[in-house]
């Protein structure tokens, strides 16, 4: 059934903001069948039942393109041991950190991991997010990672939202592989990725690259394997420090590369040269409290399209709101707002590798959200209740 939405000031997302004032959308289906002013509404679609939104500012939905959503128990404590002064890195190597979260999600069912992650993602979908990425990583045994791959497509069951997985078996060491990260991922995360893409469980590979994690020639070798097995790949790289892991993820054809506070201007220009996005995540720079930012000005002058996202984690992020990733990015990183809401919908979903959302035009998903707003840099300005009036997810209004 086909819907006329009309009184909209539609920000379409193409060529920045591409604010339409007075704007008409008609939604056939799950599609966005037509977009633009009132006044050159086609007379075919004048007598389709119509709703007035009253002036109010429609986007694309929001895209989280990075969390970690799906996980067992709490790091609170963790939280207190930095504010006495640990860092990162002392809390990871005195056997905190990810893998307490390792611990806690082994001991966990599906049905618990699903039950916790619900009034997370819950929270997102208040604010208008159709799309979000999930990652797993806090298994690191063939069964937990695969618990939690399950767990996150269930959510897509239980809740109107696209879900996408990422394998990221590549995230810590776990114990019982101390000093043995190389055995890690040939016995565990490499044939478990493999299972994982035969039961239809991903639909891409990450991995931490990082002194306390994994080498890049770690992980050039779990990333070929991840092109063998037909699967795209991103990278948390350059966070703690300048390893080179953007420029290798890029060489792979990485949707993106995330964190970058140490990226240097090689590592960009290989982003540029193979398409790979940006994505930043002020979440974790800010609960680290870390004072490198990431080079932003280096990325806007080279071109590199920046996606922005929560990161949604236990330790260093626990945060569901994008649209607080969205301000602290403007905040803290000086990015500006239609920066970070193209962030939050177009380069979003290009760091998903997906085609049919994050912008308004004929043909896309109709995922849309209608806001208590008349400018778009109201969404980033912003700080505290959400604004938003209704979302749309495939043509239906679900608030």
């Amino acid at each position: 059934m086909a819907i006329l939405l009309t009184g909209a000031t539609a920000a379409t997302m193409e060529d920045g903001y591409g604010l339409i004032p007075q704007a008409a959308l008609v939604l056939q289906g799950d599609r966005i069948e037509w977009v633009g002013p009132e006044t050159d509404l086609p007379d075919d679609f004048a007598g389709l039942p119509a709703r007035d939104l009253g002036g109010r500012l429609v986007t694309p939905a929001l895209i989280d393109c990075h969390t970690h959503v799906v996980f067992g128990g709490t790091r609170a404590a963790e939280f207190e041991m930095r504010l006495n002064g640990a860092s990162y890195e002392q809390i990871a190597r005195a056997g905190g950190g990810i893998l307490s979260t390792v611990a806690a999600t082994r001991a966990a069912t599906e049905e618990d991991l699903v039950a916790a992650a619900l009034p997370r993602l819950d929270q997102m979908l208040a604010e208008g997010v159709a799309t979000v990425e999930v990652k797993s990583g806090y298994g690191l045994d063939p069964e937990a990672e695969l618990k939690m791959l399950r767990a996150a497509r269930r959510l897509a069951e239980l809740r109107p939202v696209t879900i996408v997985t990422t394998f990221l078996g590549a995230h810590a060491i776990p114990p019982e592989y101390r000093g043995r990260a190389d055995a890690y991922l040939d016995e565990v995360a490499i044939p478990t990725m493999q299972d994982a893409r035969d039961e239809g469980l991903i639909d891409a590979v990450d991995a931490f690259c990082e002194g306390i994690a994994f080498s890049p020639a770690q992980v050039e070798r779990l990333f070929t394997a991840a092109r063998a097995l037909g699967l795209p790949v991103k990278l948390h790289a350059e966070q703690l420090s300048n390893l080179g892991g953007a420029a290798l993820a890029a060489r792979f054809g990485a949707l993106s590369a995330d964190h970058l506070e140490y990226l240097d201007e090689e590592g960009v220009i290989a982003m540029v040269a193979h398409g790979t996005v940006a994505v930043i995540l002020p979440g974790a720079f800010y609960t680290l409290r870390e004072t490198r930012q990431p080079p932003i000005d280096l990325l806007r002058r080279h071109g590199v399209r920046m996606a922005v996202a929560t990161d949604c984690n236990p330790g260093t992020a626990p945060m569901t709101s994008l649209m607080l990733a969205m301000n602290m990015a403007c905040t803290l990183f000086r990015m500006t707002p239609e920066e970070v809401l193209l962030g939050a919908t177009a380069h979003a979903a290009q760091a998903l590798g997906l085609t049919d959302r994050g912008r308004i035009a004929p043909g896309l998903r109709a995922d849309l959200a209608v806001w208590q707003a008349q400018h778009p840099a109201e969404l980033s300005w912003r700080i505290g209740p959400t604004p938003l009036h209704a979302r749309i997810f495939g043509g239906k209004i679900d608030r």
